[in-house]
């Protein structure tokens, strides 16, 4: 391997675990967050149409245990079971009609992310619904825009992540992120222009937050400092 190329690949390497450290750092917490409001909104139907509540309530149940599971980092047994207990998949594929089926998806798609199986991610990712929940849907969009670039799928993934970066602009933490995640995929690309774009509009909308206030320095890098 040539010594640019070498360059080219640390560096490649360097960014996408840099913009993996957020997601890393904060999965599990957001990803119990949205599950409450997930069930809630679920709930809502299920009381609504009450023939359907012996169902949900026994997918809730399923899927505690496998929630647990992926709390703590257990994730074939999240995803698979332990034998006594479902995981993801079975509740997907016994109660996929009630929200705990669909919230199971979700989970589903970030644990085989975590995995590194990243077609299995996108299907279940794909197969969500979010019900409306913007919010929710920003964080399946970066999941997925996470899983094609680690596809090298570029186009699909930069497209994800700006649909997260502008779906719930109110999370100025989640959207920073994914605009950094695009920006930082421009330039590995060797797109600078674009990357140059993107970083001011991360430093001019975001200057508060953790991504906000490094995007300066990769301005510099870039020859783009005002």
């Amino acid at each position: 391997m040539s010594a640019i190329k070498k360059h080219e690949a640390v560096k490649h390497e360097d960014r996408l675990l840099n913009a993996q450290d957020f997601w890393e750092r904060n999965n599990k917490s957001i990803l119990i967050l949205l599950s409450a409001v997930i069930v809630l909104v679920g709930g809502y139907f299920a009381y609504k149409y009450w023939f359907k509540l012996p169902e949900e309530k026994k997918a809730v149940e399923a899927i505690a245990k496998a929630q647990e599971y992926f709390a703590s980092d257990s994730l074939q047994l999240a995803l698979n079971g332990d034998g006594r207990n479902a995981g993801f998949l079975k509740v997907i594929s016994k109660y996929g009609g009630t929200p705990s089926g669909n919230l199971a998806k979700l989970y589903a798609g970030e644990t085989y992310l975590q995995l590194g199986d990243y077609n299995n991610a996108l299907k279940y990712l794909k197969d969500f619904d979010a019900n409306g929940s913007v919010q929710t849907q920003a964080l399946v969009y970066g999941l997925m825009g996470d899983a094609y670039s680690e596809l090298k799928k570029n186009t699909e993934a930069l497209e994800n992540y700006k649909k997260a970066s502008t779906t719930f602009e109110q999370n100025q933490a989640l959207s920073s992120e994914y605009l950094f995640r695009a920006a930082s995929l421009y330039e590995v690309m060797g797109k600078n222009k674009e990357a140059i774009e993107l970083f001011r509009q991360l430093k001019d909308k975001y200057p508060r937050t953790e991504r906000g206030f490094t995007a300066e320095k990769y301005l510099g890098k870039l020859g783009a400092t005002e």
